[in-house]
Parts: C-alpha cells; sequence; structure tokens
C-alpha cells in the first residue's frame, strides 16, 4: 500500500522507523534483532536508507596509494525486500542520486517495481567526506527534483530509452525530503521551500522532514508549506538526543538548533544515564505535542538504538 493512503485511511497517528542496512559482513539477522522489538507497534512501513561509495587510500605493495572505493552499508534493495516478506510491511528505499547514472537509478526503479515495492525516498544525499560539495556522477541526477522526475515519468510509463513502446507504467508513491531549519546549502529559507515545491510540482507524493527538536519549528514549516500550496502529507522526523556531546555535533552535522531548554537541562546532567534519560523524556514530550496537534505519523530514526526508541514510543502511544 501506498504511504499516502496508509495516512488517508488512518484513524489515529501512526508510527514508523528508519533503519540502517547491516555493516557489510553483518548478517541479515541482525536487523531482524532490531526490527523484531519494534513490530510490536505495528509501524505501517520501514525506511531503508542507502549509503554512497566512499574512497579510502589503500597502501599497495609497491609502496604506492590507491584509491579505492567501498561500500560500508549495501543492500538496500535486498533488505527492503526481506523486510516485507518477513513482517507484512512496506519498506521504503532510500535512493540518492550520489553514485549513480540515470540509467543506473532507473535498472533499480525496475528492479523495485519487480519487486512490489510501492514507495520510495528520493534524495540527492550527502557529499563524500572528502568532497567539500556535492558532486553528482557523470550521467547523474546533480538535484533530488530531477530523479523525482525521472521517477513520475516512469509512473506514466516513459522511459530513457524513448524507442520503448507501450511500456508498463511504474506506480510508484515518491517521497520527498523537506527541512523545517532549512537545508544547508540553501541561501535563505524561503528559497528552500520553493525548491521543495519544486519537488513537489515534479510528482514527489509525501515529505518526510529532517529531525528537529523544537515543535514550533515544524508546525511553521507545515504553515508555510500550506501557504505556498504544498498539500500533500507532511511527516516529522524525530531522533532522541543520547549525550551531552551531541549538542554540538548535531548541530555541525545537520545544520539545526538545540533548543536553549534542552542545551540547560543536558548541561545539567552529572551521567551519561541521566542524558539519555533527558533525550528520553524530550522526544517523548516533542512526539505527544505532535500527537495532540494531529499529525498523521510520526517517524523515528532509530539509528540501531532500538531499546531508547522503544522506551519512547511506549511512552507516547
Amino acid at each position: 500500500m501506498k504511504i499516502t493512503e496508509i495516512l488517508k485511511n488512518a484513524t489515529e497517528t501512526k508510527v514508523s522507523f528508519e533503519i540502517l542496512p547491516p555493516l557489510k559482513g553483518k548478517s541479515i539477522q541482525s536487523l531482524f534483532n532490531i526490527l523484531d522489538p519494534l513490530m510490536e507497534f505495528n509501524p505501517p512501513f520501514i525506511d531503508v536508507t542507502y549509503h554512497r561509495e566512499d574512497f579510502i587510500y589503500k597502501l599497495m605493495p609497491s609502496g604506492y596509494y590507491e584509491k579505492v572505493a567501498i561500500r560500508k552499508r549495501p543492500g538496500t534493495v535486498g533488505i527492503c525486500a526481506a523486510i516485507m516478506n518477513k513482517y507484512n510491511v512496506e519498506a521504503v528505499p532510500h535512493l540518492i542520486c550520489g553514485g549513480f547514472t540515470v540509467e543506473e537509478t532507473e535498472d533499480a526503479l525496475i528492479e523495485l517495481n519487480y519487486l512490489g515495492v510501492q514507495n520510495v525516498l528520493a534524495l540527492r544525499g550527502d557529499a563524500r567526506k572528502f568532497e567539500k560539495n556535492f558532486v553528482a556522477e557523470i550521467g547523474g541526477h546533480k538535484y533530488a527534483s530531477d530523479m523525482v522526475k525521472q521517477m513520475s515519468d516512469m509512473n506514466e510509463g516513459n522511459y530513457l530509452d524513448k524507442e520503448i513502446s507501450n511500456a508498463v507504467k511504474t506506480d510508484f508513491c515518491i517521497g520527498v525530503a523537506g527541512y523545517p531549519e532549512k537545508h544547508f546549502e540553501a541561501t535563505s529559507y524561503r528559497k528552500d521551500l520553493t525548491y521543495l515545491k519544486q519537488k513537489i510540482d515534479g510528482g514527489g507524493d509525501y515529505i518526510v522532514t529532517q529531525m528537529f527538536f523544537d515543535n514550533k519549528k515544524f508546525l511553521d514549516f507545515v504553515k508555510d508549506c500550506r501557504e505556498i500550496g504544498i498539500t500533500v502529507p507532511i511527516i516529522p522526523g524525530l531522533k532522541p538526543l543520547t549525550r551531552k556531546s551531541q549538542l554540538s555535533s548535531i548541530p555541525s552535522t545537520f545544520y539545526i538548533d538545540i533548543p536553549e531548554a534542552l542545551e540547560s537541562e543536558m548541561e545539567k546532567c552529572k551521567t551519561p544515564e541521566a542524558e539519555k534519560q533527558l533525550g528520553i523524556e524530550w522526544c517523548i514530550s516533542q512526539s505527544k505535542e505532535l500527537l495532540k496537534a494531529g499529525i498523521p505519523c510520526l517517524h523515528y530514526y532509530t539509528m540501531s538504538d532500538v531499546k531508547m526508541v522503544s522506551e519512547i514510543v511506549k511512552n507516547v502511544f
């Protein structure tokens, strides 16, 4: 079932989760061990992230260093098939522009269509660690809006090879990312909203937001989206703080603000346990407030910390 249909038919707020593929060399059972406890909350869908290849310089016997591509967490498509088969829930693979040509993107979408995957999240992806700015693959998409357009075209039966006649139409429900505190590369908040509307006008069906810790920023974001004609469902992304060091690491990595009240309380914590408990309590409070606001679905970024996320959800739903 499409995410939009799930939300339309829902009589109460749903809960969903985002998980990381296992590290290369680990078994699929390590992922099931994370998901099993979360299934008691009856999530209608699970997001599976995709990680672009990175590069390392490996010392060769000759004494020279060779640039080697590595993928630490492969298998997104296969994992989605396994999740759908084992748990009978929808799986949402993340597809990124980085590292793929448009032909490879099309091939991935065809494969997902064969597997019966109906929902996809279209993302540009981040720059590699050694790159200051995002660099598109030669022959690949530079912007997520371009990928959304390709997906939308395939839903109309339009493939890259224009000589194909009577092509099967795919039926993807296309998700896109939204940024309540703007994407860090956008020149302004309003400009970022313009880019978001381009993704929706190009075929996006729903929005999942980056994490935030101030509900007002999310609710203002929803209001601003509606004012410029974005009418699709907007799902808030939530993640608890787990330790005091994240007061600086999260803003520097994700370019979001930490509320002064949260920062002040976290600074008072004397132990790692107290820090984690404060993060749990703050996320519970956030979740309950969003629940009262009638938000259709709360989406939790697990970061493989299933115990912490489970405790939050148990205290909210």
